[in-house]
């Protein structure tokens, strides 16, 4: 995956909610911590459709953020949580109504 680097290269802060519009972008982010899920928007045959991406922030040892899919046993819970509230703002925001 990319490297994602917060604000000034420092950590992202936690509880961070974005919406954003772009098709480069997630339509939708939410972040606990270091635990991030991106939510997407994609065109399928059989019209829009999101998809949920999680992932954990790290810095790697030239003290760059970067990201990963590999959680480790302290990140589960925060795990748990982004999924939860990307699955309700999936609910409450019907793709449909993207277009």
């Amino acid at each position: 995956m990319a490297a994602k680097n917060g604000p000034g290269g420092k950590e992202p802060r936690g509880g961070e909610v974005r919406d954003q519009k772009t098709s480069s972008k997630p339509v939708h982010e939410i972040r606990l911590g270091r635990v991030r899920a991106a939510v997407w928007l994609n065109d399928t045959e059989g019209g829009p459709r999101y998809n949920v991406q999680i992932s954990r922030l790290y810095k790697d040892k030239q003290d760059k953020w970067k990201d990963s899919t590999s959680f480790g046993r302290e990140d589960l819970p925060l795990v748990a949580k982004v999924a939860d509230m990307a699955m309700v703002w999936v609910y409450e925001n019907p793709a449909s109504a993207e277009k």
